[in-house]
C-alpha cells in the first residue's frame, strides 16, 4: 500500500504566484567529548603547539567517538535548532545536509530525517566541502521563496578525521569533527532576512585541495574490466589555498554586500569558514571590519569543513552575542575550488 505524506506547503497555504521571504529562527550544534590537543599531535608527528597555533590559530580539535556518526551528530544539532525555533520535527518540510563525509555514499540526510522523526520532510545531501553550508543555505532559500516549503533545516556535518592522514603534519594539524544546524522559515508579507548571496566555483583549481578516488582496473570477464579503489586522505597545497582565500573571500563578501545595498559598516558579525586565523585576519583587514566583530572559534574546533560556520554561529547565538536583528555576513570557501557569501539578518 502506498502511503502519502501531507500535501506540500504550496498546495495548502502558499500562493504559487507569490514570492516569500526567509527568516532564520533557530540554531544548534552537537557536542563531542573527545579532544585532541596540539600537544598530543606533537607526540604523533614532528610539530609543536606553538608551531600550529602561530600558523593556524588552532589549539585543539574534537574527534568523533566510536559511536558517533554523521547521522547521530547531524540529528543532535538539528534537534537543538528545531527546539530553539519552537518547532517539532514533524513540522519540518525539508532537510539539507552539507557534508563531504557521509555515513553512506548514497546520502546521509535521509538517515538524519529518520533519526529526528521528521517523517514529513524530504531530505538530501549537498557536497561542496567547506563552502557546503553556505551553498545549502542558499539552496534552501529557493525552496522557501517559491512557497514550496515552510520550515527547512540546513545541517553542516563532517567527520574529517575519516579523511585525514594522521602522519601528514601539513594537514593533520588542521582538521576536526563536528556538526551544526540552522532552521530557516518562510515569512509572510514583505519581510526577507536573506538579504543577498553570491556563489562561485573554479574547477581548474581542484587539485589544490581534494580527497581523490584512487582507482584500479580489475578484470571482470573477457575484455571487460571494472574500477575498484578507495578515497584517499585529504591533500592540500596550503600556499595556493591561502592565496585563493585571502583574494576571493573579501571579493565575494563585497559583492554580496553590494547586492544587499549595505557596506561593511552594517555588518554586526563576520562569520567565515574556520580554516585558518590568518585568513580571517586578512579578510577582516581588507574589509576594514574590527577584530571584535569577527567570529572565531577555531582554537577549540579546528577546521570542521561544512560544519564550521553553523557551529560558530550557534556558539555566538547561545552565548547571547548574536541578537535578533543583527546583520551577519557568512562566507564559505574551500575544495572544488568553491566559495560563496550570504548576508542575512538573524531572527524573524
Amino acid at each position: 500500500m502506498i502511503q502519502h505524506n501531507r500535501a506540500p506547503a504550496n498546495s495548502v497555504s502558499a500562493d504559487p504566484a507569490k514570492t516569500y521571504g526567509v527568516a532564520f529562527v533557530g540554531s544548534g550544534s552537537a557536542k563531542l567529548e573527545a579532544v585532541l590537543s596540539n600537544a598530543q599531535l606533537a607526540e604523533m608527528v614532528d610539530t609543536s603547539d606553538e608551531w600550529i597555533a602561530t600558523r593556524t590559530g588552532i589549539r585543539q580539535r574534537h574527534i568523533a567517538g566510536p559511536t558517533d556518526s554523521i547521522r547521530s551528530l547531524g540529528a543532535e544539532a538539528a534537534a537543538i535548532a528545531i527546539a530553539q525555533a519552537g518547532l517539532n520535527p514533524i513540522d519540518i518540510d525539508l532537510i539539507l545536509l552539507a557534508t563531504s563525509t557521509p555515513d553512506d555514499l548514497f546520502g546521509s540526510a535521509c538517515q538524519i530525517q529518520h533519526e529526528l522523526g521528521a517523517s514529513h520532510a524530504v531530505a538530501f545531501d549537498i557536497t561542496a566541502a567547506c563552502s557546503g553550508f553556505v551553498f545549502a543555505l542558499v539552496t534552501a532559500a529557493q525552496f522557501i521563496r517559491t512557497g514550496a516549503y515552510q520550515n527547512v533545516v540546513v545541517v553542516g556535518a563532517d567527520l574529517l578525521s575519516r579523511l585525514t592522514d594522521w602522519h601528514d603534519r601539513r594537514t593533520c594539524v588542521l582538521f576536526g569533527d563536528g556538526a551544526g544546524a540552522l532552521v530557516m522559515q518562510r515569512c509572510e508579507g514583505s519581510a526577507d532576512h536573506l538579504l543577498s548571496f553570491d556563489l562561485h566555483s573554479d574547477g581548474s583549481l581542484n587539485d589544490c585541495l581534494n580527497a581523490a578516488y584512487e582507482r584500479e582496473s580489475v578484470p571482470l570477464t573477457g575484455d571487460i574490466t571494472v574500477q575498484k579503489g578507495r578515497f584517499q586522505p585529504v591533500t592540500m597545497n596550503g600556499r595556493e589555498v591561502y592565496r585563493f582565500a585571502v583574494k576571493r573571500v573579501p571579493e565575494v563578501l563585497e559583492k554580496a554586500l553590494f547586492y544587499a545595498g549595505l557596506s561593511t559598516h552594517d555588518i554586526d558579525w563576520l562569520i567565515l569558514h574556520q580554516a585558518n586565523q590568518r585568513i580571517l585576519d586578512a579578510a577582516a583587514q581588507r574589509l576594514n571590519i574590527p577584530a571584535e566583530r569577527v567570529v572565531s572559534n577555531m582554537a577549540k574546533h579546528g577546521n570542521t569543513d561544512a560544519a564550521s560556520i553553523p557551529i560558530a554561529l550557534d556558539e555566538w547565538v547561545q552565548s547571547g552575542k548574536i541578537k535578533t536583528g543583527d546583520t551577519l555576513a557568512l562566507s564559505g570557501f574551500g575544495a572544488g575550488l568553491s566559495w560563496g557569501a550570504a548576508i542575512l539578518t538573524w531572527g524573524k
